[in-house]
């Protein structure tokens, strides 16, 4: 009897989804359609049994592609909730799957759903990494967070590749995108002794990214002036890698005398209507 009851209510729960929410979540009304991702969301992660399926899960990344911020930062929050969970993460294999293909395919999101006419994968993933470049400063930072969750909850799930394209971003004039930017480069680097010579050009920016996150490692003054004044060093430091931590022990030192951020930094500029 127990069984029929629960029957009873997922027959009822996927009339409402098929009969509201297909047809609700591309209302014209922006608000309606973030309600209707919120609220799937929800739905995959009380009842993922039923909802945290492919066949549910493709209306999230169908929505990445909405022409409204407001929609597409509820789309990535709600990414949020299933990726930063290791339990309703293992779900995610195929889905994440799709989002690493690269290449685009022709075509609306519901063709792209099955792939292209060679059977391949639509392009979720590389829409959803594109997306760190977002027009909205909001949606950009929140895909940040969500791919430094990946790192944690799915350690393949990106390649370098992938993390090559949220570095720079540790330059970004945003202040909070530049600072989870410089999370998903500590996260994935360590921050060993010295980074990669190519993220050194603006010292003090990349230093400032890191502070939030890094700060104690780049106010190790002693640690990394003992490294430069070695005179082989077991690292082997090369004059640029020298030269660019240099710069970051410069940099460090300003950043923890004047306490405030580079010029040029700004606050977060929010989603309008959100």
């Amino acid at each position: 009897q127990l069984q029929e009851q629960q029957q009873e209510v997922e027959d009822l729960m996927n009339a409402i989804f098929k009969g509201v929410f297909v047809h609700r979540y591309r209302d014209v009304v922006p608000q309606i359609r973030a309600i209707c991702m919120e609220e799937l969301g929800t739905w995959m992660r009380s009842f993922s049994a039923s909802f945290l399926t492919d066949g549910h899960l493709k209306y999230l990344g169908w929505t990445l592609h909405d022409k409204q911020g407001e929609v597409r930062l509820q789309v990535v929050k709600v990414l949020q909730g299933l990726y930063g969970h290791p339990g309703t993460a293992a779900h995610l294999e195929l889905f994440t799957s799709r989002f690493k293909v690269r290449r685009g395919l022709q075509g609306t999101p519901e063709a792209l759903l099955g792939g292209g006419p060679d059977g391949a994968n639509p392009p979720w993933q590389g829409r959803l990494v594109a997306m760190v470049l977002d027009k909205e400063p909001e949606v950009a930072l929140e895909v940040v967070k969500l791919l430094t969750m990946m790192l944690d909850t799915m350690e393949d799930a990106l390649s370098e590749g992938d993390c090559c394209q949220v570095y720079p971003l540790v330059y970004a004039a945003s202040r909070p995108l530049a600072s989870a930017a410089g999370l998903f480069l500590y996260r994935r680097w360590a921050l060993p002794p010295f980074l990669p010579s190519e993220l050194h050009e603006h010292a003090a920016y990349l230093v400032d990214s890191l502070w939030d996150c890094a700060g104690a490692r780049l106010r190790d003054w002693e640690g990394i002036s003992s490294l430069l004044l070695q005179v082989a060093p077991p690292e082997g430091l090369a004059p640029p890698q020298e030269q660019a931590l240099v710069q970051v022990l410069a940099a460090s030192v300003a950043q923890a005398a004047q306490g405030h951020p580079p010029v040029g930094r700004e606050p977060l500029k929010k989603v309008p209507g959100w």
